[in-house]
C-alpha cells in the first residue's frame, strides 16, 4: 500500500471535508503547494482559489477563501511499529466548500452580489470595508471556481 496524507478541511461552521490521501495542491500566499507523503512540517497562509485533493486518481477540489494550512508527522514512536506513519494536513479555512456544491443558481446569486457590492463601493456607500472585500472575495472566488471545475471530471 503507498503512503496517504491524512487531510482535513475545517471552516469556523463545520467539517468539510477529512480522509486519506495521495496528495493536495493548495494556494498559498507564496503560490501553490502541492504537498505529498512525507512532506516536511509547515505551517503557510491560504489564498483564495483551489483546494485539490487526489485519492486513487480522483480530483476531489474544494473552494477555498482564506486560512492557515499546517502539515506534520508524527513521530514513528507513537505509533505502533511506525506502520502508521501518515503525513496529517490540516487545513483551517475562513471559508470552504466542494464544487459539487456551487450550482448555477449559486453562481448567478455570487455574480449579482459580486455586481451590488461594486456599485455600492462606486457610490461611497461602504462602511465596513473588511466585510465588503471578504464578501466580494468570496462571490468572485465562487464564480471561477465554477467555471475552472464545469467542464472536468472529479468526484462529487
Amino acid at each position: 500500500m503507498s503512503k496517504k496524507l491524512q487531510l482535513k478541511i475545517v471552516t469556523p461552521e463545520k467539517l468539510i471535508l477529512e480522509e486519506l490521501v495521495d496528495q493536495v495542491t493548495i494556494p498559498t500566499t507564496e503560490g501553490e503547494i502541492t504537498i505529498l507523503p512525507d512532506h516536511v512540517p509547515l505551517i503557510a497562509t491560504i489564498a483564495s482559489g483551489d483546494i485539490v485533493a487526489m485519492s486513487d486518481g480522483e480530483h476531489i477540489p474544494m473552494e477555498v477563501v482564506g486560512g492557515f494550512v499546517e502539515t506534520k508527522k508524527p513521530a514513528r514512536n507513537a505509533l505502533a511499529g511506525g506502520e502508521k506513519d501518515v503525513t496529517t494536513v490540516t487545513i483551517l479555512a475562513d471559508f470552504a466548500e466542494h464544487v459539487s456544491s456551487i450550482s448555477d443558481v449559486e453562481i448567478e446569486k455570487a455574480k449579482a452580489k459580486a455586481e451590488q457590492l461594486r456599485k455600492q463601493a462606486e457610490n461611497n456607500e461602504i462602511i465596513d470595508f473588511e466585510h465588503f472585500e471578504t464578501e466580494l472575495e468570496r462571490s468572485l472566488n465562487r464564480i471561477k471556481i465554477a467555471d475552472k471545475w464545469r467542464t472536468k471530471k472529479y468526484r462529487k
